[in-house]
């Protein structure tokens, strides 16, 4: 009997280290260099867009992430938290965090976006550069104020959780009211995600049946291939941990349920997310003529055929 119960232990808890290390530290690197890049590239943006805004928050929110990489690296590589409990639950939080406010600042600049290209405007931005920073300090304030102290009170607060393992408080999950909470934020991201990209699609389609072969000589087609790149990262690094969070979410307390086997899942898609930290690298190669370049020797082999 013991020997089954072990074995049954062994099949329902998943090793995560192999995969998570190699991930995040790839992460860790590939983000430190995209927040490098972007600053040297933001000295020449207009500080009073809208856009530039959102990019210097994204600068913000993906820097404060990293900082908490390396904390999860050795979790993962000594295998017990020597932090404390209330910092796990701040580094576990953030990954979450992250996330959601880089997806709301993709929501910002593609809406952006969509709003020059339907008004056939240049550009929109704030009045004075004080409004932009009042505008964002705003906003962090909230975040700051707000968001953190409640997220971070709140979350892993139903249950009592070893200090000596992190990140694992989907307990929590069994509360009716974390449920719903969790359903009413995957439907929103869900919604928001299709809606966007319903409209882009309609916009790519506009811009190819009206300039056709003088496509690439027109600085909107541009911007609405750098809206592409934002797309492609809620596409893959967001929704897939979404649609597998509805799942998750009902499973992952039933008794019959291998809960170890499935959080490891809900691990693997959540840590996925922060792979959006290389959308500022993306960003940077976007904006070089080397990239535009190859992109008109496509087209234009494309047309030959």
């Amino acid at each position: 009997m013991a020997g089954h119960n072990t074995s049954r232990n062994s099949s329902c808890d998943p090793i995560l280290a192999p995969h998570l290390i190699s991930l995040y530290f790839v992460v860790l690197i590939g983000g430190l260099v995209g927040v490098i890049s972007i600053l040297f590239l933001l000295v020449k943006m207009n500080s009073r867009s809208v856009t530039t805004m959102a990019v210097i928050n994204l600068v913000v929110i993906h820097s404060v992430f990293l900082l908490t990489v390396p904390f999860r690296l050795i979790y993962l590589i000594k295998e017990t938290w020597t932090f404390g409990l209330p910092f796990c639950k701040f580094v576990s939080a953030m990954l979450h965090i992250h996330m959601y406010l880089t997806f709301l600042f993709y929501v910002v600049i593609l809406v952006t976006r969509y709003l020059i290209f339907f008004k056939r405007r240049d550009k929109v931005e704030f009045y004075r550069k004080l409004h932009a920073v009042a505008a964002s300090a705003g906003m962090w304030a909230l975040v700051i104020v707000i968001v953190v102290p409640v997220v971070v009170s709140r979350y892993g607060s139903h249950e009592e959780y070893n200090e000596k393992h992190c990140f694992k408080f989907h307990k929590e999950l069994a509360h009716v009211h974390v449920k719903v909470i969790n359903y009413m934020i995957v439907t929103f991201v869900i919604a928001i995600a299709v809606i966007l990209l319903v409209f882009q699609i309609l916009i790519i389609m506009f811009m190819v049946q009206k300039l056709h072969h003088s496509l690439l000589s027109h600085q909107e087609f541009w911007a609405q291939l750098k809206n592409l790149f934002f797309i492609g990262i809620i596409l893959v690094c967001f929704l897939p941990y979404q649609f597998f969070r509805i799942y998750y979410l009902n499973v992952v307390t039933h008794p019959n349920a291998c809960n170890s086997n499935v959080a490891f899942y809900n691990e693997i898609f959540l840590s996925v997310t922060a792979i959006s930290c290389y959308d500022l690298l993306l960003f940077v190669f976007g904006g070089s003529h080397w990239f535009k370049q190859k992109i008109i020797d496509l087209w234009n082999c494309v047309l030959c055929r």
